[in-house]
């Protein structure tokens, strides 16, 4: 019984988001995601400290 209830869960969730990704804006999860990490490097790369040259 364990295997039928998970695979209906799993079935009904999966259902669910096509319905939501047709029907609803939502945002497309890898480009935002692109644009938090350059954001994030940018940032990351103004607040470095200067590199020692020790000649």
């Amino acid at each position: 019984m364990g295997i039928i209830r998970s695979s209906f869960f799993f079935l009904m969730g999966t259902g669910c988001g096509v319905y939501i990704a047709q029907n609803y804006n939502v945002p497309n999860i890898k480009k935002l995601i692109n644009t938090y990490m350059f954001v994030a490097k940018q940032v990351e790369e103004s607040y470095r400290k200067p590199k020692k040259d020790d000649d």
